[in-house]
């Protein structure tokens, strides 16, 4: 029976994962809808499953800086998790939904005080709101950080257009391209700075994630075009170009203006780093039937392996090279965060003195989005 003095029960748990197709294959958001489907907890448990490419008003409905998140809608208040570990999230928060409704307005009686020294019930309420309020507080915190990287990883791609119509204005003054070559740069050049201004002006509103455009995209002339697109940093340097694109290559899953920054600022940087008369190769893998690897590698001064980690972080440069290069350091994170939101990773491989290979993968097209 029922002590009188008890919260009521709870009765409905509502909630909501707001997550992309290659995050829900994941090991961890399976298990999350695994468990909410196989376990009996003694109350209904409702969840709605949201993809934020299709729904993006919900990324600012609630406040999200990341997918994937998980939602407690009802009861209230309204609770947000975010990051890999959702499952494990749930179940250290499930205790206490089963034990009390936060803000029911049924059962806000209070358990009379026990003689050893125990919380009351009113305690424990209080407890459980500060800790949504802590959570929220650290959720605005992260979302104010996160804005700030985006304008600058944004800012930071409109030196690649720029680059390339520089490059290709003194290809045209020293006549190793016609005006017409040069035209055509121009103009596709310019079509990206206005699209980043767009993006520029979508950043504040909306995640960086979110600009993304995802399509079946041949990957083998993307890299083609970022290979002659920075020509300039590499004829007449006497340097060894090798390609591997194989012609048999499946198409992938990407947004192209997105594959091209990546190729371009891994190629610009591998250019740089090599030395006159040094070797830069590009290769392209069909590793498995759901992955392409690219591999841009270079034999410049390379990357210790303590700092290879490190690098892909934001305005981070090795102090080996930082005297002699230009850059603010951001390049490689921008790089990682496209790859990750494409589903893949990106890493590198390397030893000082001989060079660095820098890997990263793309999903293959298999209908993705067909419906």
């Amino acid at each position: 029976m029922l002590n009188p003095a008890d919260p009521p029960p709870l009765r409905h748990l509502k909630l909501l994962l707001i997550a992309a197709p290659h995050h829900r294959s994941t090991p961890d958001l399976r298990g999350l809808v695994g468990f909410l489907e196989s376990e009996d907890f003694g109350f209904e448990v409702t969840l709605e499953v949201a993809d934020p490419a299709k729904r993006p008003e919900l990324l600012e409905l609630h406040r999200l800086v990341a997918t994937p998140a998980l939602i407690k809608l009802e009861p209230t208040p309204k609770q947000v998790f975010a990051g890999n570990t959702l499952l494990q999230q749930l179940r250290s928060w499930l205790p206490r939904w089963q034990q009390v409704e936060v803000v029911s307005g049924l059962g806000m009686s209070l358990r009379p005080p026990e003689s050893d020294g125990s919380r009351t019930q009113r305690e424990l309420q209080l407890e459980d709101q500060v800790l949504v309020l802590r959570q929220e507080n650290e959720t605005l915190i992260e979302r104010l950080r996160v804005q700030e990287r985006l304008l600058r990883m944004v800012a930071h791609e409109l030196r690649t257009p720029l680059t390339a119509s520089k490059l290709a204005l003194q290809s045209m003054n020293l006549g190793q391209i016609d005006q017409a070559r040069f035209r055509d740069v121009l103009g596709r050049r310019l079509d990206d700075i206005e699209q980043l201004s767009k993006d520029l002006l979508e950043v504040g509103t909306t995640r960086w994630e979110a600009l993304f455009n995802p399509q079946r995209l041949a990957l083998a002339p993307v890299a083609a075009e970022a290979i002659l697109e920075l020509e300039k940093l590499w004829v007449g340097r006497d340097l060894e170009l090798i390609t591997d694109i194989p012609t048999d290559l499946p198409d992938v899953y990407a947004d192209q203006r997105r594959m091209r920054q990546v190729l371009l600022n891994l190629l610009e940087n591998a250019f740089k780093f090599t030395p006159d008369g040094g070797m830069v190769s590009l290769t392209v893998l069909h590793r498995t039937s759901q992955w392409l690897q690219v591999s841009i590698c270079d034999s410049g001064p390379g990357i210790p392996r303590d700092e290879q980690e490190r690098i892909f972080q934001e305005r981070v440069r090795l102090p080996q090279t930082s005297a002699t290069t230009s850059g603010f350091g951001v390049g490689l994170s921008v790089c990682r965060r496209i790859t990750e939101v494409h589903g893949g990773r990106i890493w590198v491989a390397s030893e000082p003195g001989e060079g660095a290979c820098f890997h990263f993968t793309v999903p293959v097209w298999d209908g993705q989005g067909v419906s």
